[in-house]
């Protein structure tokens, strides 16, 4: 027995959840398209990645990050699990801190079928919004001005500052 009060599995309800069901949902069915065309050791969420990296040669781990606006720690993480795909190599960048990513034989050999699958992805996706009536793309548009007006963060301390549970009482 504790001391905490029992509350109710704030976990039942989600408004984003079934958004990243979503994305889950489509980069599994491409990861089956990729299976079916026997491409193997690549995932969805690492062809932007690829792609870059085949058009601008190679780039510090950094300079990758900032080209597909991530952080340099998730971009790192990526980049390690690429690697062991065996689809970039890395070397000493300019200096001891920094290294320079760059594509193997096995990834050249991909590319321009990685690509042809983001345009169709791409137009798959505009076929979609085409059938909705509120595209996912004006969605997010529209959400990125709002918090642009005020930040998630700020929005999120406002409600945790009301909630006595957050404050520890």
């Amino acid at each position: 027995m504790t001391d905490e009060q029992p509350f109710e599995d704030p976990t039942g309800a989600s408004l984003w959840r079934p958004l990243h069901l979503l994305t889950t949902t489509v980069d599994a069915e491409i990861a089956q398209v990729y299976a079916e065309a026997s491409i193997e050791g690549v995932k969805p969420t690492w062809v932007q990645e690829l792609l870059r990296l085949h058009l601008h040669g190679p780039m510090t781990i950094t300079e990758l990050a900032e080209s597909v606006n991530r952080t340099h720690s998730a971009l790192s993480q990526k980049v390690a699990a690429m690697r062991a795909a065996g689809l970039v190599r890395t070397t000493p960048g300019p200096d001891a801190r920094t290294k320079r990513v760059a594509l193997t034989a096995k990834a050249r050999r991909l590319v321009g079928r990685l690509a042809a699958e983001w345009r169709a992805t791409e137009a798959v996706l505009a076929e979609l919004e085409a059938e909705i009536p509120y595209p996912v793309s004006r969605a997010v548009a529209d959400a990125e001005r709002a918090l642009a007006r005020k930040s998630f963060h700020d929005r999120l301390a406002e409600r945790l500052k009301e909630d006595p549970a957050w404050r520890g009482e």
